[in-house]
């Protein structure tokens, strides 16, 4: 019998579930980030003032359109590195009736993502405008539609759930806890009774900090926690870890309470050029990163969504986590010398 050297990944063996936003990305001019009062490098979320940028941005200048957020982000990157079959990344999260959902749909189609879009027409479509200056891009989100998904309208239906039974790897970034708690609970509960993956990205400080209470109802059910240093060390002092060294931190994390006892907690932090540190039963280890050429850095934004989705690719077809790392490390690196979290048509990892 012949074997073949295609992935044996399954259809919909990885799920994702997070805010959809399509990226609007242009060089523009001082005068542009002045009008609006941006500062040249910026990660905000768009205010009153900033409504009518979003429709001059598409008059004024040349955009390119990216399907963007964090979750979808890295279950496109997980997708890419996979290649084949198609359609091993499933994708769930909510979308107006619109110009931009339509984007958003053909951009998940062109990834080979399996996206199920909740749409409504209360609110359009999120959008993050990434408006580049030089080397710096000032990012404004607004996350509008996103902010709608509902568990009763779209998880619980027998047709989507179905999709979400088939999966064996599940990932979903913390900022989707600002939006629906029940939804991810849901999920997770489901892992944990089913002995399957279950990972939560912290995401961001303001998640650790503001929604501390949301997370600490679904870190039970957490298999693998990703975070960056920034993350964790904000993580640590809401959790009142008494340390500031990220090992320390890393390991107080995998020793909070856990559901599934049949699995170890791991935890993986990133910490920009510095190595990625994971958790490896009592022992934590730290992976270097590949080196990168500051003159072939473009854009380190995506960069952390990049590494997760290099890492579930591998976690998927039940790889070493030394293996997932590497594969992190691989993504993250061709990222960032990509504007916003685009990539090459083929990755070159082995």
């Amino acid at each position: 019998m012949l074997t073949s050297v295609v992935s044996t990944t399954r259809q919909n063996a990885l799920f994702g579930m997070g805010n959809p936003l399509l990226d609007i990305c242009a060089v523009v001019d001082k005068d542009f980030l002045d009008k609006y009062g941006l500062k040249p490098n910026d990660q905000i979320l768009a205010e009153e003032k900033h409504k009518e940028m979003f429709e001059e941005i598409v008059k004024k200048f040349k955009v390119e359109y990216h399907a963007g957020g964090a979750t979808q982000n890295s279950v496109k990157v997980a997708q890419w590195m996979i290649q084949e079959p198609h359609k091993v990344a499933t994708f769930f999260g909510c979308i107006g009736k619109d110009k931009f959902g339509k984007i958003l749909k053909e951009k998940a189609e062109e990834a080979h993502v399996d996206a199920h879009y909740y749409e409504q027409s209360q609110e359009p479509t999120g959008t993050c405008a990434a408006c580049i200056t030089g080397d710096n891009r000032s990012l404004i989100a607004n996350l509008a539609a996103a902010n709608c998904y509902k568990k009763e309208k779209h998880l619980d239906l027998a047709e989507n759930w179905k999709l979400v039974e088939k999966a064996q790897v599940y990932y979903i970034a913390g900022f989707f806890l600002t939006v629906s708690l029940e939804s991810i609970l849901k999920v997770a509960k489901h892992a944990s009774q089913n002995n399957k993956i279950f990972c939560l990205n912290l995401s961001a400080p303001f998640i650790c900090e503001f929604f501390k209470e949301a997370l600490m109802k679904v870190m039970p059910y957490v298999d693998i926690l990703f975070g960056n240093e920034t993350e964790a060390a904000t993580f640590a002092r809401e959790q009142g870890f008494e340390t500031e060294d990220i090992e320390e931190i890393a390991k107080k994390a995998q020793s909070l309470p856990k559901e599934n006892k049949k699995r170890q907690r791991i935890v993986v932090f990133t910490q920009g050029k510095e190595g990625t540190v994971m958790t490896k039963g009592d022992k934590v280890e730290t992976f270097p990163v590949l080196e990168i050429d500051q003159s072939e850095m473009v854009d380190t934004n995506g960069a952390g969504d990049a590494f997760v989705g290099g890492f579930l690719s591998q976690l998927v077809q039940d790889k070493t986590f030394e293996q997932c790392i590497r594969a992190g490390h691989y993504a993250a690196n061709v990222i960032i010398r990509h504007a916003g979290c685009t990539f090459p048509e083929k990755p070159d990892f082995h």
